[in-house]
Parts: structure tokens; C-alpha cells; sequence
């Protein structure tokens, strides 16, 4: 079944139902559909051909979920571009997907229109605006029929080229077909936290071209209406789940974070939330607490990758109702679920133990094809059928898995493994601290020392000394800071995520090693 198709039968079901909306414009079902099906065919008669690779350039709008859907319907490969990126990077990934269209705003129209000697490969820029590219996107829906549009592509067709650097920096594309994106709706359907209907409302903070856009097909699939914010801003979340009763929301630790802090955030009604998930990042259990007492019982997690096309592990609701103070639970990413297939195993692929720490691999109907244009990267990261994750892990007796960090990102420190985000987590249970990254930096005796980078919550005073000290009463001599620098703020990537690699990239310039 063409994934469009989804839309179309919740168009039958729900047609005056919202389904997306932003600070522009409101689409019921119907409306989406009839757009959707414009853009499909117009996009066509433009001359692009089924299994062309279109880019979409924008913050969070409604024709961002119109153009999805439509190159659902026309068996298109979509090429999602985080708005955030510069201009030098946004060429590459133009030039790396061999995208031959992209569909942006005005002012970047006007700059891959003055660069266009660069972009071989782009024949057309669609301009969600009057100027500034060479078709307004407005003419390309003329162009189109309204009438239900639906290819039929294979399920190992490709669908999206998901961009991540991860922990590298490296640019590569996860091949995501459309049997993964089909493999994600039925995930979200099927996942142990609370179901979404057709009476909820999801606010999309992040950018929808990555982690949280994951979630616009399953929501369409069951008459649910996805509410796009532009970009994240403390107040104006709390205030557009007030004013728009939200039900749902996904959130990167780091928004939690601010959130919870916000002078006065009793001040909003938060009432209608029925769900709040974060992922993306560890967050510590002291945070998780904080967020409970001001969301209520409904935090869930979720664990996944650009990779993985869906989460592959959830820490629902029930698991975050600590028990006779045990709040072991608030440390793990959750179990695996429905089609997925997770093990953490040693460097012989062999499961560990519970307490013994291993490299977390998957594998499902929502794993990647592979990277794009890259068969070395891909062999790097596949195994028997298993995506080999980057992050280390210790599983319990009932499948809980806890992460103990990214393989790439542990301190080796006079021959003792230790880990980043244990280290920031008991920062994070410090009142006086509102952000930590903890990494290794250069040192004549062990190789690499312990450095803590924090950011103090306004008005707040700390100094080495007490940082230390604390870290001394609940780490191991080994594991505690050996320095710590203040900071006003840490580096983040566009969907809000503290980037350790920049953060330790600047301790390491002048040395001559880098480990």
C-alpha cells in the first residue's frame, strides 16, 4: 500500500478534522488531501519523474507535511534539510543527494538561485513565496489535480535520505524505504505508551524535516492533528499548549530542561497534556523528577536514530512512577518493542551479561537500507542484518537498557573507561546547575582528564572547587572532574542537542594527538 494512501482514508474518516496547522494557515483532512494530491500531479508535470529526489528547505509549515505526503503519491524521494544548516552545507547535501528540486522559503531561494553554478544537479527551486526561485510553489499546485493521486512503489523503493552527522561530524544520508516508513507508522501504532486519536494534538517543537516529522504519518493515520511551531521558545510552547489544549508533545532533554526552569511556569495551564516523550539525549534522573512534578505522570522516553527510521526502545509512563524512592528505572532508555530486534553485545558479538557493558545493535523492518553513496560507511555500521548503534549499554534481567554513552565519546583516563554522561549526570543534581558536557582533554599524566563545562541557571553562584568537592562524595576518584570551566553556553546542534564533539574539538586544536 502507497503510504499516501494513509491520508486519504483518514480524509474519508475525519474530513473536517484539523491536520495540520501553524502561525499561517489551519488544513482539515480534506483540505490536505486535495493540496497534497495537487502538489503530487503538478509536481509531475513540472517534468520531475517518480524516484526524483526533491529537497525541502524550511522551518516547521504546513506544506512541509503537504510536500510528504505528496511525494508519498508520486513515489518521490523526499530530501529533508534542516533549516538551521549554512549555506556552504546546504549546497553539499543538495549535491550529495542529487536532489534535481527543492521546495524552500525566500530568502534561501535567492541564495541557491545566486549560487546556482555550484548545484549541477538542481534543475528547479520551487519558492514558497511570490520571488525569489524559479517557480512559486503556489503555480505548481495549480498545475495539479485534486483528484486522489497514488503510486505504487516497492517497499525497498527509497523514500527519504535522513541526513545525521551524529557523533562524527561526518556528512552521510540514511536510505529509508518506504517498507521502514511503513514499518514506523505501525511501530507508533503498536507502541506501550499512550495511543494518540483522533481528538489529539501534537505540537512539534523541533524541526519536522527530522526526529520529530517521524511522528506526522502516524498521526495522520489516526485522525490526529499536527500543530507546527517554527522554533522553540520557552513561553510561547507553554502559551500554545494553553491556548491550543496540546495533548502531545516531544521534547529533547535540553528543552525539558528549560522548561521546567521557566519563573512562574505553575502560571500556565498545562491541563490537557496527556503525553510528554523526550529522546535524543540522556536526561538525568533529577531533571526527569522535576519535569514530573510539573507535567504530571506522563513522561514517557523513547530511544531511536536517524538509522533506525523509529524508536526502538520505550520507557512508558508506568516506568516513571517511582516506587518507595527507586529511581533506578529513570536512568534507562526502556525496553524494546513490537517488530524490533535488540541486543547489546561484546566486541565477539556475543550478548553480555546483566551489569556488563556492550554496544547496542538492532535490527527491524524500520532499519536503513544503508548510508547513501556510501558502501564503506555502510559495512562499518552493519552486522548480520544489525545496526551497530555507537552506544554502549548495560541490559537487566527484564530487558531495561541503560546507556552508559556513545563508544566514541568515553574518557580514557589513566587506563579507566569512564563515561560522559555519568559524570553530568550527578552535575545535573546540583540546584545550581542548568546545563553540563562533560569530556576528555588533553593531560601529560593520563593521556586524557575529566573537564566539566557548565552553564549556572541565572543568578546562581559556584565556583572549581564546590564543584569538585560534590562530584567527589558521588563518583569514584577517577570519574570526578579534574577541572571545570563556566560557561554562558554550550554548543547545540539544530534540534537542540548539547554537541560534546564541538565542546571537546576546542581543548584538543593544539595537541598533536587526538586521543
Amino acid at each position: 500500500m502507497n503510504l499516501g494512501k494513509i491520508l486519504s482514508r483518514s480524509a474519508r474518516y475525519w474530513p473536517h478534522n484539523e491536520a495540520v496547522v501553524d502561525s499561517r494557515q489551519r488544513l482539515t483532512y480534506a483540505q490536505l488531501e486535495a493540496r497534497s494530491n495537487r502538489l503530487a500531479s503538478g509536481l509531475l508535470k513540472l517534468g520531475l519523474a517518480p524516484g526524483a529526489h526533491v529537497a525541502i528547505l524550511a522551518m516547521n509549515r504546513v506544506e512541509l507535511v503537504e510536500a510528504e505526503v505528496a511525494f508519498y503519491k508520486a513515489a518521490m524521494v523526499k530530501v529533508p534539510i534542516n533549516a538551521r544548516l549554512s549555506p556552504d552545507e546546504i549546497v553539499r547535501v543538495l549535491n550529495d543527494s542529487r536532489s534535481v528540486a527543492v521546495i524552500t522559503g525566500s530568502a534561501p531561494a535567492k541564495a541557491l538561485a545566486a549560487n546556482r553554478a555550484a548545484l549541477p544537479y538542481l534543475k528547479w527551486i520551487i519558492v514558497l513565496a511570490e520571488e525569489g526561485g524559479d517557480i512559486p510553489y503556489r503555480e505548481v499546485l495549480d498545475m495539479g489535480d485534486e483528484r486522489t493521486f497514488n503510486s505504487d512503489p516497492d517497499d525497498d523503493d527509497l523514500a527519504v535520505l535522513h541526513y545525521t552527522s551524529g557523533s562524527s561530524g561526518v556528512l552521510k544520508a540514511a536510505m529509508l524505504t518506504y517498507g521502514n516508513r511503513k514499518a514506523l507508522v505501525r511501530k507508533s501504532l503498536a507502541s506501550p505508551v499512550r495511543g494518540a486519536g483522533p481528538d489529539d494534538v501534537m505540537a512539534h517543537v523541533g524541526p519536522i524535516t527530522h526526529a520529530s516529522g517521524m511522528q506526522i504519518m502516524p498521526l495522520l493515520a489516526v485522525g490526529a492533528c499536527n500543530l507546527l511551531i517554527e522554533r522553540y521558545d520557552d513561553e510561547l510552547l507553554l502559551r500554545t499548549i494553553e491556548q491550543e489544549r496540546v495533548t502531545r508533545l516531544f521534547l529533547v532533554p535540553a528543552m525539558v530542561n528549560r522548561l521546567v526552569n521557566v519563573e512562574g511556569v505553575e502560571r500556565f495551564d498545562l491541563s490537557s497534556l496527556r503525553l510528554v516523550m523526550y529522546g535524543a539525549a540522556p536526561m538525568a534522573p533529577a531533571l526527569v523528577e522535576r519535569a514530573i512534578e510539573v507535567f504530571g505522570p506522563i513522561l514517557a522516553q523513547g530511544y531511536g536514530a536517524g538509522e533506525t527510521c523509529s524508536l526502538v526502545t520505550v520507557l512508558t509512563e508506568q516506568d516513571h512512577l517511582v516506587s518507595g524512592g527507586d529511581t533506578r528505572l529513570l536512568s534507562s532508555c526502556g525496553r524494546c518493542y513490537f517488530e524490533t530486534d535488540l541486543r547489546v553485545v561484546n566486541e565477539a558479538f556475543e550478548d553480555i551479561q546483566p551489569g556488563e557493558i556492550g554496544e547496542i545493535v538492532v535490527k527491524g523492518d524500520d532499519i536503513m537500507k544503508g548510508y547513501w553513496q556510501a558502501p564503506e560507511l555502510t559495512a562499518e555500521v552493519m552486522k548480520d542484518g544489525y545496526y551497530l548503534t555507537g552506544d554502549l549499554a548495560t541490559v537487566d534481567e527484564l530487558g531495561y537498557v541503560f546507556i552508559v554513552d556513545r563508544k566514541k565519546e568515553m574518557i580514557i583516563s589513566g587506563g579507566f573507561n569512564i563515561y560522559p554522561s555519568e559524570v553530568e549526570q550527578v552535575l545535573y543534581q546540583m540546584q545550581e546547575v542548568f546545563e553540563a558536557a562533560v569530556v576528555g582533554v588533553p593531560d601529560e599524566q593520563w593521556g586524557e582528564a575529566v573537564k566539566a563545562v557548565v552553564v549556572l541557571k541565572p543568578g546562581a553562584r559556584l565556583d572549581e572547587s564546590q564543584v569538585m568537592a560534590y562530584c567527589a562524595e558521588h563518583l569514584a576518584g577517577f570519574k570526578k572532574p579534574r577541572s571545570v570551566d563556566f560557561i554562558d553556553e554550550l554548543p547545540k546542534n539544530p534540534n537542540g542537542k548539547v554537541v560534546r564533539r564541538v565542546v571537546r574539538d576546542g581543548y584538543w586544536k593544539n595537541s598533536q594527538r587526538k586521543i
